[in-house]
């Protein structure tokens, strides 16, 4: 069977591929020899490096290791490095540990079990880091098996999917070997090397591995469309591994000129290039061009790929050095963690004790772009694991879990449930905020936890079950009469500190004619009250000016509580005194009337100062039937829904 792919680019299988480079085999002669003769050049505990991920020479694996086992005392206790293995690992199999031991910079699926049952080793570091662990010898390479295109006239081939820390590896290694594939791409930037490079050329041609993640799920849609919220128009991505980063991919169909600096190309971030969605126009360097180190996905993503002058592949000490991804503007680093505890604190690595990843390059990159001009960086999971049974958001790490990130490094935390933004806040801030965006199975456990710990007041009030879950979907946006870009949502219970602000911003006369009585202060324990909320009876919506890096400014505070006897509540609002007269308390009532009404009740009840001409003036606008009757200066208003 016969498939063109790109330019010039011909994939053949199932025939003997050497009779296919009959070219490459006059030209460069001392470049072949049968694999036997190739292998006696290992040594007794060699470093072999394997390349990565979809890159890996699947062939070259396999016959090395049909060597060893046709020849058991061929070599023993090699080494075998590498980053990704999507294959089988068959040198993590027991029956060969004689011959072969694994030493990973990540884990992957088929090598897990052996890490964590002690068959083979990780080396956690900064992916960023290894080309240098190479070229001081720090990690010494004695094997390079690597897999190329085909030469080109020049005598030039391309590493294709997978440059990353491959490059170094073959720089350093004293033997080199390539399995030559036409399945493999030719892609621009740093992959080139010529036959000059490599001690030997072993032609196979065979289909590349292919990574397909998993299914999208409604969670990680969620999380997606959260995710999508923050990113700008005109941003440069990187978004790391893990299916809910991967998901947001399919939620930016609607963002316009996007730029692409990642360590990962996927499936997704070419179906942006093709939509037009990415194009690089205006990247603060390398403009035009998408950047990555290596690819995982499907076939027709390897096909887009194929000699694309609008992709370039760079080895890995680039596209992952946090001082090149912080002259970036407006970097987004996306990635996902196993675990977050309420101090920001993130593994993506470990479970406990139990390896699970690796480093990899998500913390180059959420440093970087918290240091890049309008850099941001975003922590991507779902709330729960094990099909909802365990919290991934939690008091501390599990006991033995890798810190990945730290507390400095986390900027947004993003779940199914909403958004946290942690940069500047303190230990309780950060607790409740997180809290906040927590599955509800599991919050009044992280509330006991949190103030078991201190990290939050002991008398922090917290309404558990349905009752007190966030209705989200309530927010809406809305335009007042002057203008007025304001969102109206309902108070979250980490909402205390704007509440505060909010309070304390007020004049000594707004204070007065909202509660009534003279005062200046509004204690915690007043302000508790309005983020504690049982939404299944009462509400408090909050009106917001939106600022950049989820900075919120509430301008106006309104509020209802049901009064059961006669199914009305008490009502009561507040506007911020620089934005009194431009329709924020109007925007507000209006939006409580429409939850009361929704939620069934008859009508409001309120208590107003009869010097508060504007709020009297307010509920008359509402076209309410309304009763009052005067007592010491208060008007006691009853007022009944119209068509109610």
């Amino acid at each position: 069977m016969r498939k063109t792919m790109g330019k010039g680019f011909i994939e053949t299988g199932g025939a003997d591929s050497g009779q296919k480079y009959q070219r490459e085999r006059e030209l460069w002669p001392e470049k072949f020899a049968p694999l036997a003769t190739i292998f006696r050049n290992i040594h007794p505990g060699d470093r072999i490096f394997i390349g990565t991920g979809c890159g890996e020479p699947q062939h070259l694996l396999k016959a090395l290791v049909d060597y060893v086992k046709n020849n058991p005392k061929a070599f023993f206790e090699a080494e075998v490095i590498h980053v990704w293995s999507l294959g089988v690992a068959p040198y993590a199999d027991e029956k060969l540990a004689d011959n072969f031991r694994l030493d990973s910079f990540f884990i992957g699926d088929s090598t897990r079990d052996a890490v964590n049952r002690g068959a083979a080793d990780y080396t956690p570091i900064f992916l960023s880091q290894v080309p240098d662990l190479f070229r001081r010898e720090i990690t010494p390479i004695d094997v390079a098996l690597v897999q190329t295109s085909p030469p080109d006239a020049h005598g030039y081939m391309s590493l294709g999917v997978s440059v990353d820390i491959v490059k170094a590896a073959l720089e350093m290694a004293p033997l080199a070997i390539a399995q030559v594939n036409r399945f493999m791409p030719r892609i621009h930037g740093d992959g080139f090397l010529s036959v000059e490079d490599v001690d030997y050329l072993i032609p196979q041609d065979e289909p590349l591995l292919e990574y397909r993640p998993a299914v999208v799920s409604d969670t990680a849609a969620r999380i997606a469309s959260y995710v999508a919220r923050i990113i700008e128009d005109g941003s440069t991505v990187q978004v790391g591994y893990g299916y809910a980063p991967n998901a947001l991919l399919s939620h930016l169909h609607k963002k316009k000129h996007l730029g692409i600096h990642t360590e990962l190309l996927t499936d997704g971030i070419v179906e942006l290039m093709r939509s037009g969605v990415v194009d690089n126009s205006r990247k603060s360097i390398d403009r035009g061009k998408t950047v990555a180190s290596f690819c995982m996905g499907r076939a027709e993503t390897y096909e887009y790929l194929d000699d694309n002058p609008s992709v370039e592949f760079k080895t890995i000490d680039y596209t992952n050095n946090p001082l090149i991804i912080s002259k970036i503007k407006r970097m987004t680093a996306i990635n996902s963690a196993m675990e977050i505890d309420l101090t920001g604190q993130a593994t993506a690595e470990s479970i406990g004790s139990t390896f699970y990843s690796g480093i990899g390059g998500q913390a180059d990159f959420m440093r970087g772009a918290l240091l890049a001009p309008g850099g941001k960086s975003i922590l991507a999971l779902p709330s729960t694991a094990l099909a909802g049974k365990v919290s991934r958001i939690v008091p501390s790490l599990s006991a033995g879990s890798g810190v990945t990130l730290t507390r400095g490094d986390v900027q947004y935390v993003v779940t199914e449930r909403g958004i946290a933004y942690l940069q500047g806040k303190n230990i309780r801030e950060r607790a409740m905020d997180l809290i906040s965006i927590a599955h509800p199975d599991f919050q009044p456990w992280l509330i006991e936890e949190a103030k078991r710990l201190n990290l939050i007041y002991q008398d922090q009030p917290f309404v558990p079950g349905k009752r007190g879950e966030y209705p989200e979907h309530l927010a809406i946006h809305r335009t007042t009469r002057s203008s007025q870009e304001i969102l109206l949502r309902p108070v979250k219970i980490s909402d205390e500190p704007l509440i505060k602000e909010f309070f304390y911003s007020l004049s000594d006369e707004s204070l007065y004619t909202r509660f009534i009585s003279a005062r200046r202060n509004v204690p915690r324990e007043v302000r508790q009250e309005f983020v504690a909320v049982d939404y299944s009876r009462d509400m408090v919506i909050l009106a917001i000016v939106e600022e950049e890096r989820e900075q919120e400014t509430v301008v106006g505070v309104g509020q209802y509580s049901l009064n059961p006897d006669n199914h009305t509540a008490e009502v009561a609002l507040v506007v911020r005194d620089d934005y009194q007269g431009k329709g924020v308390g109007s925007e507000l009532l209006h939006r409580l009337t429409y939850l009361a009404k929704r939620q069934g009740l008859l009508g409001f009840s309120a208590e107003v100062l009869v010097t508060n001409r504007p709020m009297m003036a307010l509920f008359e606008g509402m076209g309410f039937e309304i009763e009052k009757r005067r007592e010491e200066g208060v008007f006691e208003m009853r007022m009944k829904f119209g068509g109610v």
